[in-house]
């Protein structure tokens, strides 16, 4: 062991033990140099906001998601006429001054039916989502953490479900429920978590060997504790990613249920149900506009989502966090 000398720093076994000590920097690009502090790469949420504003597609979607959940949060300040008011005497109507829209087959204003439907949809769909995630990544970290038994069993039931098609099995239980919003809610739900539920077990199952768990785990800590403060945070990343995908999905959904009479009142403006009734219009000129509002809203609402869901897939990829 070498003498230290005066000024001339601890000797180089300790050097190398307090080194050892430190925990690893990814910000560091040669042994025992930091990089400057205004050169660091961007990391946690400035970083994955930074790398999410690079996809223009993804502010895009952003803004229109934004633009559609103030849109249903004001429906009842923004809409010029009631959704729900009917006027046989003005059925059909064009687009024009007072109905900028145009009027539906049973005279009510189009453009306060699309209103009301945003909001509708953007009810539907982030409830959907939010009980579907809370379902899949309980069981899905439940099957994943324990394993054994638990894991065979929540998997036969992910099977069990995914053998009933959405719409099929939306259908049979709507018409069970007896129908309305929650009835809908409830069966898009059932047959919602369990792709979340599927991508939670293998990001549990990819984790829960990991050195910081084990390090958890020696120091006493529950395996409550550990899931819920080690595992889930850093496996919720492509589980979020899909939910934002699934919305989209959602609203499909909820249209198609109520296209063919399923699912909300029939005197309720769903986007799907003002299509339904366009459909003997399709072909008639000038009654474009009866099935274009509302089948535009969709589609705009679809992508809005899948954009959204894209760019935060590249933003939280770990491959990126460099750039």
């Amino acid at each position: 062991m070498s003498t230290p000398t005066p000024d001339a720093g601890p000797p180089l076994e300790d050097a190398d033990t307090a080194g050892a000590l430190l925990l690893p920097d990814p910000d560091v690009t040669t042994p025992g140099v930091a990089v400057p502090t205004g050169r660091r790469r961007p990391g946690g949420f400035r970083g994955v906001a930074r790398r999410y504003r690079r996809n223009a597609l993804a502010m895009v979607g952003l803004v229109v998601v934004a633009a559609l959940v103030v849109v249903a949060v004001l429906e009842p300040w923004i809409t010029p006429y009631d959704p729900f008011e009917q006027n046989l005497f003005n059925t059909l109507a064009p687009p024009s001054a007072d109905h900028w829209f145009g009027t539906d087959v049973l005279g009510r204003d189009l453009y306060s039916g699309i209103v009301h439907g945003t909001r509708l949809a953007m009810i539907v769909s982030l409830l959907t989502v939010f009980f579907s995630l809370l379902i899949g990544v309980a069981l899905g970290a439940l099957a994943g953490f324990r394993g054994g038994w638990w894991d065979a069993l929540i998997g036969r039931v992910i099977d069990v479900f995914l053998a009933f098609p959405l719409l099929v099995g939306a259908i049979l239980v709507v018409r069970a429920a007896g129908g309305g919003l929650v009835a809908v809610i409830a069966a898009l739900v059932a047959l919602g978590w369990m792709t979340t539920a599927r991508l939670a077990r293998g990001q549990v199952l990819a984790l829960r060997e990991a050195e910081y768990v084990e390090a958890a785990r020696s120091i006493g800590a529950g395996n409550g504790r550990i899931v819920l403060r080690h595992i889930l945070p850093n496996a919720i990343a492509p589980v979020l990613v899909y939910a934002f995908t699934n919305i989209g999905v959602v609203v499909v959904a909820l249209a198609s249920l109520s296209y063919l009479g399923v699912g909300v009142p029939a005197d309720v403006p769903e986007w799907g149900r003002l299509v339904s009734q366009a459909t003997p219009f399709l072909r008639v000129p000038g009654k474009e506009h009866l099935w274009l509002a509302p089948s535009l809203a969709i589609v705009l609402t679809t992508l809005a989502f899948a954009f959204v869901a894209d760019g935060l897939r590249d933003a939280l990829d770990p491959r990126l966090r460099g750039m």
